[in-house]
């Protein structure tokens, strides 16, 4: 055994030591091992159901990297074990489409959910060849650096959140490449789609399943974003979605057209007009202070807080944004 490798295991064993459960080991893995079994069942293999136990073990178990050959080695698995799990995760031909919803309608009842989340997280990362890296603005990072995109739908509730999905997105310059895109193995039925078209996507999918139904949440990001807002309508999903200043405001009765061209000569118009003034309507402001709960977790020095809230009502009849 090499030095490297018992400095991993007598640190994991600390860690161990160090951790107070209030639920026996040999308890919480049968409850684990239950859970997984309830998640993996729509896998349809016996191997692919063990790999995925095995796999979830590694990741959740102390221990120092969690890359796979270091996380099988603390597992004390087999060469052979290592080339299934290599096979299980990179090649094998399963859905995870199958597993995210399981794992959604096992749990999302259990955390009370109050709302469902949209938004995009920046993954640093160095280099050109990670599908999707490029100089882009990233919230993460607070600033415009190379990283991936990912956009995620979350359940968010009392007792926790939980994902209900996620995509990473493209940039266009990559889906336009076809020889970078075959270097990162991306499908050809991959084509570009905005933040707001990934996001509504990913909503529209978790609608169907069986889950709490709860308001949408979403920044000005996709707020601004006409199509997304017709989409959730279309589904009959109730939201709360934050737009900018820049937003125009109109009736339900107002019709867009485009704009006949003055005389003979100048550009055709192609942008479409409203036939009536943006509607000006009488707001109300109320506002809400409220006390946040403190929050105290092992390790974390508790804290607490105060948020205030004002919610602007302007006049019913306002029913669309452009």
């Amino acid at each position: 055994m090499s030095a490297s490798a018992v400095i991993v295991r007598g640190e994991e064993e600390r860690m161990k030591a160090a951790l107070q459960l209030d639920t026996p080991a040999a308890e919480a893995r049968e409850r684990l091992v239950g859970f997984l079994g309830e998640v993996a069942a729509g896998l349809s293999l016996a191997r692919q159901r063990e790999n995925a136990l095995l796999y979830v073990r590694g990741l959740i178990e102390h221990g120092g990297r969690k890359s796979l050959q270091p996380t099988l080695f603390r597992l004390e698995e087999t060469p052979a074990r290592y080339e299934s799990m290599q096979q299980f995760l990179a090649d094998s031909p399963w859905d995870p489409e199958l597993l995210v919803r399981a794992c959604a309608e096992r749990v999302a009842p259990e955390l009370a959910v109050t709302a469902w989340v949209v938004d995009d997280t920046g993954i640093a990362k160095d280099g050109r060849h990670s599908p999707g890296v490029k100089r882009q603005y990233s919230g993460t990072l607070g600033k415009i650096g190379n990283c991936q995109i990912a956009v995620s739908v979350h359940a968010v509730g009392e007792r926790g959140t939980l994902p209900l999905g996620w995509a990473l997105y493209l940039p266009e310059e990559w889906c336009a490449e076809r020889e970078r895109r075959r270097e990162a193995k991306i499908p050809e039925q991959v084509v570009f789609q905005t933040k707001p078209q990934l996001a509504a996507a990913l909503t529209e999918r978790a609608s169907a399943w069986e889950l709490p139904a709860a308001p949408i949440l979403a920044d000005c990001a996709y707020g601004d974003d006409s199509a997304f807002r017709t989409r959730l309508h279309a589904r009959e999903l109730e939201y709360v979605l934050a737009v900018s200043a820049q937003i125009s405001v109109y009736g339900p009765e107002t019709i867009f057209a485009v704009p006949e061209r003055n005389g003979k000569t100048g550009r055709r118009r192609s942008v479409a007009r409203p036939d009536t003034v943006e509607f000006h309507a009488g707001v109300e402001n109320s506002w809400v202070r409220r006390e946040l709960p403190s929050i105290a977790l092992p390790s974390y020095v508790p804290t607490r807080g105060r948020y205030v809230a004002c919610v602007k009502t302007a006049d019913s009849s306002v029913s669309s944004l452009t």
